[in-house]
Parts: C-alpha cells; sequence; structure tokens
C-alpha cells in the first residue's frame, strides 16, 4: 500500500509524487478512469492494448460481424440512426 498527501491546484490539478509515479511506470499523457463514491475518490490508469491485441480483436470482431452476416452498410445506418436520435 502506497500513501502520501497532495493537493488540489487552483485549475483543479492534482499532482502525483514522483515516486509513485516512478513505481507506477506513469508517464506524462497516461489516461486514468476516475471512480468517486462519497467522498472517496480512485484513479484507475487505462491500460490501451498493444498493437498487435488490438489488430487481433479486430479480427476477431470481423469474423463475428461476417458469421452474422453484418455489413459495413449495416453499421454506417447504426451510426446515422444514432447521431440523429442526438438532435
Amino acid at each position: 500500500m502506497y500513501t502520501s498527501t497532495t493537493s488540489l491546484s487552483s485549475k483543479g490539478q492534482i499532482v502525483l509524487p514522483a515516486d509513485l509515479r516512478k513505481k507506477l511506470s506513469l508517464r506524462e499523457g497516461r489516461r486514468f478512469f476516475i471512480f468517486s463514491e462519497g467522498s472517496n475518490i480512485m484513479l484507475k490508469p487505462i491500460q490501451e492494448p498493444d498493437e498487435q491485441e488490438f489488430f487481433q480483436l479486430l479480427e476477431k470482431e470481423r469474423e463475428w460481424a461476417s458469421k452474422v452476416g453484418l455489413t459495413e452498410s449495416d453499421i454506417a445506418d447504426a451510426i446515422k440512426a444514432v447521431r440523429a436520435s442526438h438532435k
């Protein structure tokens, strides 16, 4: 477990201490999910898939779409329908 203190800037920014960033290998630009319940706040670093994992997932979804008969035009139509419903 890690404990420390930090403060909130006038711009709403919170600095994570350098030793924690080093311990967790956090670099500038890293994105986080933010969860809150009551007065508790939790930050969870977002793990982005590596390129090979991404292409494996993409191929799996293409196979699924082909199996169920989904076409590119079906996807385009679905996107148009969602965009129209948000106007």
